[in-house]
């Protein structure tokens, strides 16, 4: 008898550890987006000075996600080879090696602000807002590499409820402190753009004191009490598998955002009403990738646990199980999207002409968030397996050259404009997609030794 493609116990586990990383990337990218909201009180120059922030902030912490990637998938594997105090020596060596590191760009990036700000194509309107936002936020930034390295250990140990409490609350702190401080509420002086780049890191300091506060108990699998009574110390052996696993990921968030900024320049250049819309679709956007982040996540720890245990069947079902999920969630944000787009970019503007820009990017989001979120999940898949340098080669060609072409072509060589540049992401996701697919379904991943 043939067995079932899906079983009931793969999707419950799936789904028990998902649902909360779904929530707390969900409510990030939420959190973006009311953040959007609110500092459109200001005027359309306002969204388009936080938006030429995204891709530099991104560039910024490219070796930091890079890093996370490989502590969430090396501690998962640990877990599933119950090497316990193997998975301590590498969260320590991490942790000092993060810290070290999050000090020196944040000193960098806020000393060349203004130079950063001009590359990304900001003009007389939107530039000094730009820079103001980019050095507050960038002046934070350790706050924000503690939270998410700390967070990325928590979910290779398969604590997803504890990241999201973290972010649940964080973000809450970041919602609430832009209300009392963009327009100056309860008493508060209004600081405008200023109040939205300190209620930022605001969130960001919340959330590093709830993620270390998370691994300060003795019985979590990554444990700083642990690491400080067996005295563990950080080694070279454990720098160099977190490189090992890291190197091709930060090449691939590297040349990735440089792909993103040349596509954010090119959106740029269509003017400040255009630039505005696309910062919206591109928060939008975000909340559909925030379902597949959270599968992602919850992949890469399922499969990182079920290679470590020796079960590579179970690693192969636990992926499939994942898209399964994700796959009907796509067709549900898609007709969501479809039929509330109008209705979506009136609550940010007033203004007909960047209303009617904003539906004609929500309607090409349609196709964005199918392929974005299926790729996105077998992508984590492949991580989660070690399988870094493929995701970089794959990750690179589609968004530096696909998505880069694609823009140009539909958005300047066709004349679409700024509808045409979202026809160069819809190249790029569809690029991701069928190499992310390809490589699965081959499951050549599941030898891979991290």
């Amino acid at each position: 008898m043939k067995q079932p493609r899906y079983s009931r116990e793969d999707i419950r586990t799936t789904l028990n550890m998902a649902w909360p990383a779904m929530l707390e990337s969900f409510f990030t990218a939420f959190a973006g987006l009311v953040d959007s909201l609110m500092v459109s009180s200001l005027g359309s120059y306002a969204v388009a000075a936080v938006g030429l922030t995204t891709q530099p902030k991104f560039l910024g912490l490219a070796f930091f996600i890079a890093a996370n990637v490989s502590i969430s998938a090396l501690v998962a594997r640990r877990k599933g080879e119950d090497r316990r105090e193997e998975a301590n020596r590498i969260f320590a060596t991490f942790l000092a090696f993060i810290l070290i590191m999050a000090v020196l760009f944040s000193i960098l990036l806020v000393i060349f602000a203004d130079p950063v700000i001009r590359f990304c194509g900001s003009e007389e309107a939107t530039h000094d807002s730009a820079v103001l936002y980019f050095r507050i936020i960038m002046g934070g930034m350790i706050f924000n590499v503690v939270q998410m390295g700390v967070n990325s250990a928590q979910r290779g140990a398969g604590n997803t409820r504890i990241t999201m409490r973290t972010n649940l609350v964080s973000n809450t702190v970041n919602i609430i402190a832009n209300y009392l401080l963009i327009q100056g509420h309860f008493g508060f002086p209004a600081l405008g753009i200023r109040g939205a780049a300190l209620a930022t890191v605001l969130g960001t300091v919340v959330a590093s004191i709830m993620s270390v506060a998370s691994v300060w108990k003795k019985d979590t699998f990554v444990s700083i009490p642990l690491i400080i009574g067996q005295r563990i110390r950080p080694g070279l052996e454990a720098l160099k598998n977190i490189v090992r696993v890291g190197y091709s990921v930060f090449a691939e968030q590297v040349l990735m955002r440089i792909g993103f900024m040349l596509t954010a320049l090119m959106a740029a250049d269509q003017g400040t009403n255009a630039m505005a819309a696309h910062q919206v679709g591109m928060n939008i956007m975000g909340l559909s990738f925030s379902f597949g982040d959270g599968l992602q996540a919850t992949a890469v720890a399922l499969i990182g646990y079920s290679l470590g245990a020796k079960q590579p069947e179970q690693a192969k079902k636990y992926g499939r199980t994942c898209r399964m999920i994700g796959g009907v969630i796509s067709v549900i944000l898609a007709a969501v999207y479809f039929f509330g787009a109008r209705l979506l970019m009136g609550l940010f503007f007033r203004e007909s002409e960047i209303v009617a820009i904003g539906v004609s990017i929500m309607h090409v989001i349609i196709f964005v968030v199918v392929l974005q979120i299926a790729q996105v999940i077998y992508m984590g898949c492949l991580r989660g397996a070690g399988d870094t340098l493929y995701t970089a080669i794959a990750s690179t060609v589609s968004v530096t050259v696909m998505r880069t072409l694609g823009s140009w072509l539909f958005g300047y060589v066709l004349g679409m404009g700024i509808v045409g540049i979202w026809f160069g992401v819809v190249a790029d996701q569809l690029s991701r997609f069928l190499f992310a697919t390809i490589r699965f379904r081959q499951g050549k991943w599941i030898n891979i030794k991290i």
